[in-house]
């Protein structure tokens, strides 16, 4: 079944009216992360995409991220609960809820603007030359993954 696009309205949509829902107050169904600890976590994955912040694999690492996690980051199956979390997407130090959500927000938004001709054939940092589809798949699965968490 096709996960929905990151790239279409009615998704992103979806997906700002699910994170509307969480709280500075919210609490996990699992794992141990504050609700601004799970923000700043998921604007990892947008800061990486748009280059923000280095990604900082030896060659040695990302020929394994090729190899063995890449389908797994961006075909249409869900993550399962409590999978282990890269270094880089580890959160340690408390976070601004507020701050953390308006830039979620923002990176929503963004990249529903930019849309597929933007991301078709774009370079994953970790994984390579990325159709439009596995990059959304990848948004949206993390996404989806984490709002699930905080039982939205």
């Amino acid at each position: 079944m096709a996960l929905p696009s990151v790239f279409e309205q009615k998704a992103s949509q979806d997906l700002l009216a699910r994170l509307e829902q969480i709280t500075a107050q919210s609490q996990p169904k699992w794992g141990a992360m504050d609700s601004a600890k799970l923000l700043a976590h998921l604007n990892v994955t947008y800061d990486l995409a748009y280059e923000r912040i280095p990604n900082k694999l030896n060659f040695f690492m990302k020929l394994m991220m090729k190899l063995f996690v890449k389908d797994k980051v961006t075909n249409e199956v869900p993550y399962k609960q409590n999978e282990r979390t890269a270094p880089v997407f580890i959160i340690k130090n408390d976070r601004d809820f507020a701050k953390e959500k308006a830039i979620l927000i923002q990176n929503i938004k963004e990249t529903a603007t930019k849309g597929t001709a933007f991301f078709e054939g774009r370079e994953n940092t970790s994984f390579g030359v990325l159709s439009a589809s596995q990059w959304s798949n990848m948004f949206y699965k993390h996404l989806d993954h984490h709002f699930r968490q905080f039982g939205v």
